[in-house]
């Protein structure tokens, strides 16, 4: 008989005792654990295409020697002067870039430019006369090839093709227009530039052009309004030898449509 209270006493003893130790777990806040190292954002990256708008000033330079006269040629060639020129220029420009090795850039880039840039000289030759030269628009297809200075800043050159729209006129005195034309070049342009990723999916850039659309000839034809000076309308009346080059300085933005956004590493 003792020995049974004894047993329920050491029983209901240890059943408090476990009671006890449970309730002061619960008590206890619950375990700390390390937190989790941030996850680490990759550079971004270049590689992508993208479209955009730009600003800036524009230069242009001539030289012209008459040729030849209704046909007759002059020999030697007449000098009339040279003239040069700026103005206010806008376009725009599109691309595709690739990054690689791993912080060189290379990739192809079409740009347009709407002037225009006019300017004129004297024709000390033939007194009395005024050369006048516009022009119009310029447009270019360039390799671009450019290193990133750091993640987000982008130092580059270009070059390639370039064409352009132009016009050329003899100012009688009064401003009368005694003989005009219009023309195309082909030549080439090599420039530089500056662009920063200032945002995601957004670009900001500045870069100098230079464009040179060599020597080519060129035929006028009178407009009539100076008879018998420049000869009947529609009558050819100089040809010329003209040199034409420009520079641009612009800014613009870029809108990039990434192939691949940042990658985040995983712990």
């Amino acid at each position: 008989m003792i020995r049974s209270v004894v047993l329920v006493s050491v029983t209901v003893a240890i059943g408090t005792v476990c009671g006890t130790g449970s309730t002061l777990a619960a008590d206890l806040p619950p375990p700390s654990y390390p937190a989790a190292p941030p996850a680490y954002q990759a550079p971004p990256s270049w590689s992508g295409c993208y479209l955009g708008g730009n600003i800036g000033a524009g230069w242009d330079s001539t030289h012209t020697d008459g040729v030849a006269f209704a046909g007759v040629p002059f020999v030697p060639p007449v000098d009339y002067g040279s003239s040069s020129g700026a103005g206010l220029i806008g376009g725009g420009q599109t691309g595709c870039d690739y990054q690689f090795a791993p912080s060189w850039i290379i990739g192809v880039q079409g740009k347009a430019e709407f002037g225009p840039v006019n300017s004129t000289n004297p024709v000390l030759a033939v007194p009395g006369i005024t050369a006048s030269y516009q022009l119009k628009n310029a447009e270019d297809l360039t390799a671009r090839f450019g290193y990133a200075v750091v993640p987000t800043v982008l130092a580059y050159v270009k070059g390639g093709a370039a064409w352009a729209n132009a016009s050329a006129a003899a100012i009688a005195p009064g401003s009368v227009t005694g003989e005009s034309a219009s023309f195309t070049r082909t030549g080439y342009t090599v420039g530089g530039g500056l662009e920063w990723k200032f945002a995601a999916g957004w670009s900001v850039f500045g870069e100098y052009n230079y464009l040179d659309f060599g020597t080519k000839s060129s035929n006028l034809y009178s407009t009539g309004l100076v008879n018998p000076g420049f000869g009947a309308a529609g009558a050819l009346s100089d040809t010329v030898s003209l040199r034409l080059h420009s520079q641009e300085a612009l800014v613009g933005v870029n809108y990039r449509f990434d192939w691949a956004g940042p990658v985040l590493a995983k712990f």
